[in-house]
């Protein structure tokens, strides 16, 4: 009769490290995504900060033009 094929055939894999180690392991890389989150939402805020006062800026530029007579349609060329 032939041998079934399957997990029967294959080599026994050796554990060689207790879950303790494997837990520590996680862990560790748990931590170092968490602190990697942190720095990317750092960062996104810090760009957030950066569009609000380009977007003042812009603001107060556009007020400033019209103020003085110009038209939108004349910005919008001049934005080209």
């Amino acid at each position: 009769m032939p041998r079934t094929k399957g997990n029967k055939n294959r080599p026994k894999t050796n554990i060689t490290k207790d879950y303790a180690s494997r837990i520590v392991e996680k862990q560790e890389a748990i931590a170092s995504l968490n602190t990697e989150i942190a720095s990317i939402q750092k960062a996104i805020e810090e760009q957030k900060n950066t569009l609000k006062e380009k977007k003042t800026e812009a603001e107060a530029v556009l007020k400033k033009l019209l103020a003085s007579g110009m038209s939108a349609d004349e910005i919008l060329e001049k934005l080209k």
